[in-house]
Order: C-alpha cells, then structure tokens, then sequence
C-alpha cells in the first residue's frame, strides 16, 4: 500500500494553495503516495487564481479520509462556507481554514486513517483561535502527540541535517531554557530518529557552542565548559558519537557539517539561517521526536507571491517526498526490530 500523505492547506491567502496545486500536478506523484488534502477542493483551487499554462487539478472530494482511494488526488471536506480569498490578503477567514485544516488532518493522522503529515505555511499570528494556540506547528504537533509536550525541530536538504535544541523563544530566554536535561532529552531525539528515520545505525553528531568561539574557554561565557561538554562528554562515554561544542561560524563556514550525519544547533536562528543560506529551495522542516511523522517547506506564507504563480514548490515537493520515504523506513525499522 503507498503511503496516504495528509496535506493541511496552510493560510489560504498565501502561497499554500500554489504549491499544492504544482506539486500536485505532476502525475508521478501518485506512483510514490495517496495524497489527502485536508480542504474544500473548491475552495483551494476554484477560487484562486489558475495557472494559465497548466490544467486545472482533478480532486476526488470526500467527508471523510477513510473514504480517500488510492491514484487519486483525494481532498477531505473540512469547511463548506465560501471564503471569498483575496491571494496575499490574510483575513480571520484564511486564519480559521488553517486551523479546521490541521486540526482535522491532526486528528486524522492520530487516528491512522493517514500514514503521515505535510503542512502548508500558515501565519502564526493569523492562525491562532479555537483549538490553536501555539507559536507554530512544531508546538501544536508536540501537544497533540507528544505526552511531554517535546519534538525536535530538524530541518533536512540532503545530507545536510540542522536540528535545534530550542524552537520558538525569544533568543534572551534561551540559557534558561538550556539545561542538562533539555540538551540531553534533544540530543537522543536526534540520534533515535537518525537511526530511525535515516537509517544510520552509528550517527555522528556535532553539537554548536552557545556563545561566539564557543565561549574561548570561558572568556566569553561558561555555557561551553559547564552545561555543553559534560553532557557531550557523558554521550561519548555511553558510545554515541557526539562531539563539540563547535563555534558555529567556523563549523559552517568551512562546511565542517559535511564530517557529520547530522548537527545540533542551540537556538532557532543559530541552526535556521545557515541552513537556508545552503539548502533554502530544497529545505523540509521535520518534526522528529514525535510518534508521528510531519514535515513542511522551510519557508512561510510569502503573501507577496501570492497569486502571481511565482513560487518556487521544490521545497514543498521535498517535503511530501521525504514524508514518503519516512514513512517506509519507519516500517521496514519496526519489522526489523520485530525479527
């Protein structure tokens, strides 16, 4: 059986629908997932601007995911009401479809009437409301599945894996947030799912210094000496390879990430913009950590594209095929786990 792949609509003013649509175009899709697009099909595509050079898509509309057929574009019902989109025009409207969207994909893939999940941008301010109140889908995702409110945001182009040991905080909150504790429960996060979900039975692993150089040897800071490298050193006398802290300049500058299967950063911006300078039009964001399995673009709602089919759906087309692949390397793991 092809993975069933959820596909929750994002912001509907944004550039969700496009990428989407483009993705969903290309019939070679169907020989790799069942896709299910939680919305109305036409309110994604009737209402919004139509690529000129390419056909309309063919969905088939069903109430509920455990009526979707496989080799068809399958669309679950999740609002009846017209919306009225304006492309590039967020409005409480597009702000409550994104919700009912995820919400109802969420509870579906909790359900096992879909196999994984990939999420449109959505605005986090725009989306917050009635059964949404998180500061992004990472949050949301942790709640609903995690029974201790944890994941790991793990962006991944590639060979190259950034995951980051805080999300969504303010940067002067994030020494607090770094405990031995925290760090530790991230790092074996990253090294189950490496082993999980990449298939890596030895993965190596660099850790990034919290401040500039790595805090040269306590002269700019005492993150490095007294929170990093014992944590790092006690996950090396366990046998994981786990080494740092590296000052993170240096490490992607010099591309020092390619000795390494994977690399924790410590805070959000501190693993995000190196790899988006890198890997930005094929970047997926994947939510490990979780029972379940999630992925999106590495990139938000881009109102300013919005309706202009100018935007780019590698990303989004990344992270539908990587959700595929997730998916079978999770079985084939649990079936070799059960011989």
């Amino acid at each position: 059986m092809l993975p069933r792949i959820g596909i929750s609509t994002g912001d509907l003013a944004g550039i969700g629908p496009e990428i989407i649509y483009r993705t969903l175009q290309d019939p070679r899709v169907l020989r790799f997932c069942t896709p299910v697009v939680y919305g109305t099909a036409a309110t994604l595509f009737d209402d919004f601007p139509h690529d000129k050079h390419h056909p309309p898509l063919s969905f088939r509309q069903v109430r509920e995911a455990a009526d979707i057929t496989a080799g068809k574009v399958n669309a679950v019902t999740c609002w009846d009401e017209d919306f009225g989109l304006t492309p590039g025009q967020p409005t409480e409207a597009s702000g409550r479809a994104a919700r009912l969207s995820l919400i109802a994909a969420a509870e579906d893939l909790k359900a096992g009437l879909i196999d994984a999940l990939v999420t449109a941008p959505i605005s986090k301010e725009n989306t917050q409301g009635e059964g949404f109140n998180f500061p992004g889908h990472t949050e949301f995702l942790a709640h609903h599945f995690s029974p201790n409110n944890d994941s790991l945001m793990f962006l991944v182009a590639d060979d190259l894996r950034v995951a980051t040991a805080t999300g969504h905080i303010a940067l002067k909150d994030v020494p607090a947030r770094l405990t031995s504790e925290v760090l530790s429960g991230k790092l074996r996060m990253l090294l189950q799912s490496l082993r999980q979900d990449f298939g890596i039975d030895k993965p190596r692993v660099a850790v990034l210094g919290l401040n500039p150089h790595a805090g040269e040897k306590g002269l700019i800071g005492k993150e490095e000496q007294d929170l990093l490298m014992p944590v790092i050193q006690q996950f090396l006398n366990d046998g994981h390879l786990v080494y740092g802290p590296y000052p993170a300049d240096g490490f992607f500058g010099t591309r020092q990430y390619g000795q390494f299967d994977a690399t924790l950063a410590l805070y959000h911006d501190q693993g995000l913009i190196p790899f988006k300078t890198i890997a930005f039009e094929r970047g997926v964001n994947f939510t490990a950590g979780l029972p379940v399995i999630r992925t999106s673009p590495d990139h938000g709602t881009a109102y300013g594209l919005a309706g202009k089919f100018d935007a780019d759906p590698t990303s989004f087309r990344e992270a539908l095929y990587l959700a595929c692949d997730l998916v079978r390397n999770r079985k084939a793991e649990k079936e070799a786990t059960a011989r």
